[in-house]
């Protein structure tokens, strides 16, 4: 057997440069690239083997470790979840940073390898600097941390462990069923460590992404729910992206006039104004989709999740309604006691196409009107001008009718995702990019980049809050370094206002979600406005940007834009509580059940209303 004497951090740089996956015949790289920031717990172990050379992978200069590992989130998201950048860090804060974006990528089932140092496997020179010392166990540290929000997790104590923990991450990240963050942990003396690597270690590998088929009885039992049903509902998630099902799921629904709506992710699969697509369900879902699902006495569930804010804390549906989960991870098919069928979503929908002849529905007006009256609030919202400033929906519409047909809209928190899953009409497919699973704050500029990345040749528009920027932007100087353009649409309303709307809405006065000054006479946050100027922020940067207040401001605004090659920022106020409400939803969070309040009260006992409605699985 023929062997190379490798460091650890030679081998695994080595070994990721080879790693390629392979869907319905083509080939493709799993991984070109690295996010890194460099410190003294990885620079002279893979910082040492990325510098030496040898391998095809580009070193991409992270600023914050979140931050980039939320890009490489993006990156993996807008790839459709068939490469990834790994993310390399120091110990200590610099791994612990990257915890929050493993959240955000296991939350969303999206794959991130993240590869931070840590401390000594030898224990010779401890404490080191930044190590935090665990006094019931010498051998926790604080990359035990990552186990918590990480499909797989190994820490490499011995060089040749890098074999079998290289081999499992690459079957997390490969696996569509089971993907989401892998964490492999990085001990600094056992990163310069040398071991004979076999060379078939080290050779190309091609990880198969095999569709799962639909078994006979699978399909019989599908087939026969839904002729049962006199009223269906299509749910669309992220799974049929992911399987490249947009084609047969429309030719089914088309086939069976069964109305189609919309998660968060699988938003944009489908064409906005096809007849039969109502838009967003839930929460964030407009009343098209809500008030046909709310009759629907079967709800198709296809490659979704089924979260709270899909099902409205499992308030939406009628009592009678039964589930059919398709889904190629069981654990997802499984949820709101659907019937289950564990298989790939283009497979299991094209079976169904022929399955289901004879198949005739109780829909006569329904969908049309319903789709209808909801295209017309979508363009109320788009073209109302309100007095005394630039409302978020006419903002929103505006830069919506202006972005091309390949241009990419990114977004994940706040008040925005519920207005850009109600109103936002995507041009194509894979535009319509949106992290809500985790809705996780700095995840739009950093997204962005990420995103970016995946398809440099699209114009790619991030909305955030001002809330969300001031958490995270590090990456915008990324963009920046890298001459990679992103359009920031940043949304100033002064506060968390989606919060506040939630906070008000439950009875509580507003608290510690405006963005104000500490009075003295009070001694609360309820003093003068803090006028923050983001556009001089992104100047310092060296990005071009611009002050908008006025519905013109942002048309020529958009128009400059369009002409810059470096990236931008469009510093956008808005009117505070200009977003959309919910439209026949409802969303159970945890109002207080005593209160001095008479308004939290009466929010508690409305709770307990609703909660009668739900249903507990």
């Amino acid at each position: 057997m023929k062997r190379e004497r490798l460091t650890m951090s030679q081998a695994l740089v080595k070994f990721l440069d080879n790693q390629y996956i392979e869907c319905d015949g083509v080939e493709t790289k799993f991984v070109s690239g690295v996010f890194g920031i460099f410190g003294h717990g990885c620079v002279v172990g893979v910082g040492q083997a990325l510098e030496q050379g040898g391998h095809n992978l580009k070193f991409y200069q992270g600023k914050n470790e979140q931050n980039m590992a939320l890009a490489a989130v993006a990156y993996a998201k807008q790839m459709d979840r068939k490469a990834i950048i790994p993310c390399v860090s120091s110990i200590g804060p610099g791994a612990t940073n990257m915890v929050t974006a493993c959240g955000c990528a296991t939350a969303n089932r999206i794959p991130l390898l993240v590869l931070p140092g840590d401390t000594f496997a030898c224990r010779q020179p401890d404490p080191v600097l930044q190590q935090a010392e665990f006094f019931d166990n010498y051998g926790r540290t604080v990359t035990d941390a990552f186990k918590g929000v990480c499909h797989y997790f190994d820490r490499i104590q011995r060089p040749e462990q890098l074999m079998t923990a290289c081999l499992n991450a690459m079957r997390v990240l490969t696996d569509p069923a089971d993907t989401g963050a892998v964490c492999l942990a990085m001990p600094q003396d056992v990163e310069g460590e040398a071991y004979d690597y076999p060379e078939h270690f080290l050779q190309k590998r091609v990880w198969h992404m095999d569709r799962r088929p639909v078994t006979a009885s699978q399909l019989e039992r599908a087939t026969a729910l839904i002729k049962e049903a006199k009223k269906p509902i299509i749910i669309c998630g992220g799974g049929v992206r992911y399987s490249g099902a947009e084609k047969e799921l429309l030719e089914f629904a088309e086939k069976y006039n069964i109305p189609i709506s919309e998660t968060q992710a699988g938003k944009g699969i489908i064409a906005w104004n096809h007849p039969l697509n109502l838009g967003g369900i839930g929460v964030t879902g407009g009343k098209a989709a809500n008030v046909v699902a709310r009759d629907a006495d079967l709800v198709i569930g296809v490659g979704t999740r089924f979260t709270d804010f899909t099902t409205s804390s499992k308030w939406l549906f009628n009592e009678n309604r039964k589930v059919l989960g398709i889904n190629i991870c069981p654990f997802d098919a499984y949820k709101m006691d659907a019937e289950a069928i564990i298989a790939d979503a283009r497979e299991a929908v094209n079976a169904l196409i022929d399955s289901c002849d004879g198949c005739k529905f109780a829909y006569t007006t329904e969908i049309e009107a319903a789709k209808s009256e909801w295209d017309a609030i979508v363009d109320e919202y788009y073209s109302t001008e309100l007095e005394g400033g630039l409302n978020q929906t006419l903002a929103l519409g505006i830069i919506n009718e202006f972005m091309a047909d390949e241009d990419i809209a990114l977004g994940s928190a706040g008040s925005l995702p519920g207005d850009m899953q109600r109103l936002f009409r995507p041009k194509n497919r894979g535009t319509y990019h949106m992290e809500y699973g985790f809705s996780n704050m700095g995840y739009e500029v950093n997204g962005a980049l990420g995103a970016k990345l995946a398809k440099p040749d699209a114009e790619v528009y991030t909305f955030c809050g001002d809330g969300s920027f001031i958490m995270g932007h590090s990456e915008l100087y990324t963009a920046l370094q890298e001459n990679l353009k992103i359009n920031v649409c940043l949304f100033d309303n002064m506060g968390w206002g989606c919060i506040e709307n939630l906070q008000n809405n439950q009875g509580t006065d507003t608290f510690g979600t405006v963005f104000r000054a500490r009075n003295p006479e009070t001694g609360m946050l309820d003093g003068g406005e803090i006028a923050v100027d983001f556009a001089k922020i992104a100047e310092g940067y060296g990005a071009k940007s611009y002050t908008i207040r006025t519905s013109d401001e942002l048309k020529a605004a958009l128009e400059d834009a369009k002409k810059q090659t470096k990236s931008v920022l469009f510093d956008i106020k808005v009117l505070p509580k200009t977003m959309t409400p919910g439209y026949e939803s409802w969303w159970r969070v945890g109002v207080a059940e005593v209160s001095t309040s008479e308004t939290v009260a009466a929010a508690y006992e409305d709770m307990q209303k609703n909660i009668k409605k739900t249903f507990d699985y």
